[in-house]
């Protein structure tokens, strides 16, 4: 029997996989569905935002394996699934790796296939045998395959009694079983796209709102361009190419990228300059002068001392000492340190900044509206002093575009050189900065390139005080601004539909991103990178900047169809707290204490937009209301995330659900994310915890760097008060309810799981506790939201949330250990022991040892751990502590643990078990009451040695299996 009532998503959720499966979509970086659209921070996984939908319409049965089973069958997570999105072939050696003897003996001669059916029949059974991980190297996304075995719909049809055949037709028959309509998914902090395009793309009404512009654009261009069939996919891309191919042919007339032997400039590179306050020569500024490490180029620095400046020749192939050397730049530690007095001035002085009332005052002169260069009084001037140039090789047959645009294709097809800028280089400086000079005026009346003022904010003020920068152009050199505004000119005379605009529009965005002050060189890849390789404003003393051709692929957007079945979207322009559309699903990606400032980073984007956008929308603003922007800490934000959830929640029918996700882990941001919701009338259904971003360690291993949060909700209908001293018990069973009916579920083989999971289940039980009462005597919400503390002074919520947290490690009792015997170690010995735990599962995030070390009420910690370093942290072994920190006044140096630590440490110097028998026996206060806990945790440290990973306790683990035996035995 069926029951919508409750959905699948609130009774469970099969987290590893869905984090499995967003690491592998994190990892196509570029080539994810919505990447290719342009730059915006934070994007949620499209599998994720499609989980949390389909979650949302499943029900439920008296069946909740068979439950799990078919979710995972309809995301095609399961077995064959996989076998499904399987893509690529296995190597060789990972074929061989995963057969028998006898196996390869049948389909391979010499490691070499009979032929290929027996390599097929071998690869097959090979891809078997791997693990889920090692089976999604060689797949594709979930969202790249389309399910039409009739079969398989047969089977979904008759566990749900539906009538689909196919994805988008079954979530609209659930949404009508569900809600008697077909329903529409609502974002209103819309940001990238993420929720609006998959709710849209699944076959449900899509709505999704935004206060920014640029979120607004980045949206709907999915929605529209994506969806769009293949003869009008066919058209934008012809459209993309024309409006390229008209600006290159430009700039080939103009004559400034390509000599007359045929080398074109691929990157140009300029640092900043300043004149010493010494010595009054004036200094190229740059933190480094190598220039590719794999050429060994670099700039070398050569006094003319007629002119006290100096000159920079370019010089590759150098020694690897000349080119370490070069790595020390004139830019130290954030001083400018002079090659020729050698004399060490501060930017602050350079700059003269000073102090006036106790404020700072900036000392750069600010610069005009009419500004693209810097004057000769400036501070810091600019100039040119590298460029990477490029030639085509000879006798070569070359498609069209190759031709047009050779930097797109590999250096083994063409020659590659850096040199200084010749005379003919400096020339095309000054036709373009006259260019420039003589269109500026026109152009920013038109919005081919920027006009807007920067205005003052936490990102913004950097440009301020460390270049004197007041306008958005000025962001950009004159060769920037050419390419930039000549595509800008193009889209202007060219573009006749929406969509032209809008992708005209989003690739200038991108080349935005490449190509301005604030993009970096790269020399460990001879390469630009792009402004924003993390969530700032970074001005820069040295930049690149790319010609035409290297360009290219930065402006292309390969739009390639997605399969739709889908119905109708609206993307408006919004206030969160004033949105007026009815939606029965909202899920919201709030700025919640975020640092990222959307409104002020976008501003970058929409000054290249702001005279287009609301010709392509008529009804759209051209300005960031970063004035009204949700952002920050405090009560005033406090009250405004209460004031937008309230919204959501009138605009949404009773039985509507709320999905919040966020990404922190803090105990008193749980807490003030409580009040907010509880005060906005909501009520916790499920919490889970999502791995979304991770670092090159990978995922196989367990290092998470930062789980994104799902909070369930819906509408609060209770009328009930509770005492504060009531919830207690009723939190303590709901935490442990909550853990068993996980480790019922979970999957022996490839967990769920983790303590992570668990202890995030343990929030969330007190959520579903706290939220299902209408007011906590002792709790008043709107206070509680408003109220400013101390350090370390925690809100009552806080307090139940910590209560909860130990609660369920109590319960947790790890593997080997009696509960009783668990119970009576002292917090520290539990830290350290959970601590080992996660180094057996490969985790080794301090994040994740600072939240048990909070879990059990512990501060000093730090002296239990051999390192700190991100993702490597691990404890110390009993020979890393030696006999350092045994103290009577140290709760862990005089705890039973660090006793048997130290008396392994003995029995391995010594060689000799004896020694820590005895050690024991001396120095543990009732040592013979206490035989039976030595023994469990010393066969939890022989559990250690089991581990590949965990070489480091091999000593430990041998000397602990023969020390227990000996206290088990003694005395008899």
């Amino acid at each position: 029997m069926l029951n919508y009532e409750t959905s699948f998503i609130e009774t469970q959720f099969p987290v590893s996989k869905i984090s499995k499966e967003s690491y592998k979509e994190r990892k196509a970086g570029s080539n994810q569905t919505l990447t290719i659209l342009g730059k915006w921070w934070g994007r949620k996984p499209l599998i994720l935002v499609r989980s949390v939908i389909l979650g949302l319409l499943l029900p439920v049965s008296n069946d909740p394996i068979k439950d799990r089973e078919m979710f995972l069958k309809l995301l095609t997570l399961d077995e064959e699934g996989i076998k499904l999105r399987k893509r690529d072939s296995l190597d060789i050696q990972t074929i061989l790796q995963n057969l028998t003897e006898g196996e390869v003996g049948k389909y391979f001669n010499n490691q070499k296939p009979m032929n290929q059916e027996s390599r097929k029949k071998a690869e097959d059974i090979a891809f078997n045998r791997l693990t889920y991980d090692e089976k999604l190297k060689y797949c594709k996304r979930p969202e790249e395959v389309r399910i039409e075995d009739k079969n398989f719909w047969e089977e979904i049809n008759n566990y749900y009694s539906t009538n689909a055949f196919s994805f988008e037709e079954f979530i609209r028959d659930l949404s009508i079983k569900k809600y008697g309509k077909i329903i529409t998914v609502g974002d209103s902090f819309c940001g990238g796209g993420s929720i609006p395009f998959e709710a849209y793309r699944m076959g449900l009404f899509s709505h999704g709102s935004d206060l920014n512009p640029i979120a607004g654009l980045i949206t709907d261009s999915a929605l529209s361009i994506l969806s769009l069939e293949e003869s009008k996919i066919e058209k934008i891309n012809q459209f993309q190419e024309s409006i390229f191919d008209s600006v290159i042919q430009i700039i080939n007339d103009m004559g400034i990228e390509e000599d007359e032997d045929g080398w074109r400039g691929k990157a140009y590179l300029y640092c900043h300059e300043t004149v010493c306050p010494s010595c009054d020569w004036t200094i190229p500024l740059s933190p480094s002068w190598r220039i590719s490490q794999r050429d060994k180029t670099i700039a070398e620095l050569i006094k003319d001392v007629n002119n006290k400046k100096f000159i920079i020749d370019i010089k590759s192939k150098v020694d690897i000492e000349t080119y370490k050397k070069a790595g020390e730049g004139t830019i130290r530690k954030s001083r400018i340190v002079c090659p020729n007095c050698e004399e060490v001035h501060s930017m602050l002085s350079i700059r003269k900044d000073r102090e006036v009332n106790s404020k700072t005052v900036y000392g750069l002169q600010e610069w005009d509206k009419s500004d693209f260069v810097p004057r000769e009084s400036d501070v810091f001037t600019e100039r040119l002093y590298a460029i990477k140039k490029v030639k085509l090789k000879q006798n070569k047959s070359w498609p069209q575009f190759v031709k047009k645009h050779p930097a797109a294709i590999d250096n083994v097809f063409v020659h590659t050189k850096f040199e200084a800028p010749t005379s003919k280089d400096l020339e095309n400086e000054k036709v373009i900065t006259k260019f420039i000079l003589d269109n500026f005026t026109d152009w920013q009346s038109k919005g081919i390139i920027p006009s807007k003022i920067i205005e003052k904010g936490d990102k913004t003020e950097e440009l301020f005080r460390t270049r004197g920068w007041t306008y958005w152009h000025q962001l950009f050199n004159p060769r920037q601004l050419l390419l930039l505004g000549l595509l800008m000119k193009e889209l202007h005379l060219n573009a006749r539909e929406k969509e032209e605009w809008l992708i005209g529009l989003l690739n200038i965005q991108k080349c935005a991103d490449f190509n301005s002050k604030l993009t970096p060189w790269q020399e460990s890849a001879g390469k630009a990178n792009n402004a924003f390789y993390n969530q700032a404003l970074n001005p820069l003393f040295n930049y690149a900047c790319r010609g035409v051709s290297y360009m290219y692929s930065k402006y292309l957007t390969e739009v390639n169809r997605k399969v739709f079945s889908s119905l109708d979207h609206e993307i408006k322009l919004s206030d969160a707290r004033t949105v007026e559309k009815q939606c029965e699903v909202w899920i919201t990606d709030p700025p919640y204490a975020d640092a990222v400032n959307y409104h002020e980073l976008s501003e970058f984007f929409l000054a290249w937009n702001e005279k287009i956008i609301t010709k392509v929308y008529n009804n759209w603003y051209n300005d960031s209301k970063r004035i009204l922007a949700v952002r920050g800490t405090g009560e005033s934000f406090n009250e405004s995330m209460v004031e937008v959830y309230k919204n959501l929640s009138m605009n949404m029918p009773d039985n509507g659900f709320q999905v919040v996700m966020f990404t922190h882990q803090d105990v008193s941001v749980w807490a003030e994310l409580t009040s907010i919701l509880w005060s906005a009338g909501l009520r916790v259904t499920a919490a889970w915890n999502i791995a979304t971003e991770t670092e090159s360690g990978g995922l196989k291993n367990g290092n998470y760097v930062k789980g994104t949060v799902i909070l369930v909700l819906r509408k609060q209908f209770s009328n009930e008060t509770a005492y504060l001293d009531e919830l207690y018990p009723e939190v303590e069973e709901e935490v442990k309810s909550q853990i068993d009916s996980m480790r019922e579920l979970d999957d022996k083989e490839d967990p769920n799981f983790t303590d992570a999971d668990y202890l995030l289940a343990a929030y969330a039980a007190s959520l579903k506790i706290l939220t299902s009462y209408k007011n906590i005597e002792d709790i008043d919400v709107n206070y509680e939201i408003s109220k400013k503390r101390n350090k370390g002074e925690l809100s009552p919520i806080e307090q139940i949330l910590k209560e909860a947290i130990k609660i369920a490690y109590d319960y947790l009792t790890p593997t080997g250990f009696d509960s009783f015997t668990w119970k009576t170690l002292i917090p520290e010995e539990r830290f350290y022991i959970k601590g080992l735990e996660f180094e057996k599962e490969s985790i080794y995030q301090l994040g994740a040892y600072q939240e048990i070390a909070r879990g059990f009420g512990i501060r000093e910690y730090q002296p239990l751990l051999a390192s700190t370093k991100a993702n490597n942290t691990r404890l110390k072994t009993a020979k890393e502590f030696a006999m350092r920190g045994i103290s009577e006044s140290d709760k862990f140096g005089s705890s039973l643990l660090r006793n048997v630590l130290a008396a392994l440490y003995q029995s391995i110097k010594a060689e000799d078990t004896i020694k820590g028998r005895n050690w024991l026996k001396n120095e543990v206060p009732d040592y013979w009451n206490q035989r039976t806990t030595i023994i469990e945790l010393l066969n939890f440290i022989i559990s250690l040695g089991h581990h590949e990973h965990m070489k480091h306790w091999e000593d430990e683990a041998k000397y602990a299996r023969i020390l227990s035996e000996l206290v088990n035995i003694d005395g008899v």
